[in-house]
């Protein structure tokens, strides 16, 4: 049994883990652009990012209060446009379980809170990027009830040795 709470700086050590487990799958998707052994953000960062409220993140804690899932988000309000709807979108910047852990159904129950979350604070809509080949994330999801919007492209211009 999981329960889902606003992350706090004592989650730190436990999320940096995870963010590593996250950072092995991109690396090994990409290794032009992710470096094995590295995460997103540092310690600093982190308490940073939990503290503000424009950038909630949630984790998923076991009976004993260990971090088994996070689940990093960004309200992101567009820009004046004069084609565009004005609209409210919460976007979902990293999910991760720990691969440990997975089969328990933390990810739903993390993706489901984050929709609740995003309906109480007015959000028309949740969205989220997929590396292409995370086959697996991609199928999670689609099972969740998300769907491609559009599709970003690249054409690298010159390789790397």
């Amino acid at each position: 049994m999981v329960t889902v709470r606003r992350a706090q700086d004592k989650d730190i050590k436990r999320v940096t883990e995870l963010l590593g487990q996250v950072l092995e799958l991109h690396a090994d998707l990409r290794p032009d652009l992710f470096i094995h052994g590295t995460t997103k953000y540092t310690e600093n960062q982190l308490s940073d990012i939990f503290a503000d409220e424009r950038t909630p993140v949630f984790v998923a804690v076991d009976e004993s209060d260990t971090v088994q899932g996070y689940a990093f988000c960004i309200f992101k309000e567009p820009a004046f446009a004069t084609n565009m709807t004005d609209i409210k979108t919460l976007y979902i910047d990293d999910l991760c379980v720990d691969s440990n852990a997975r089969g328990r159904h933390i990810g739903t129950t993390l993706f489901d809170y984050v929709m609740d979350f995003a309906k109480q604070t007015g959000c028309y809509t949740v969205t989220l990027n997929v590396w292409e080949g995370n086959d697996s994330a991609r199928h999670f999801y689609e099972k969740m009830g998300m769907f491609v919007r559009e599709t970003q492209m690249e054409r690298q211009v010159a390789g790397r040795h």
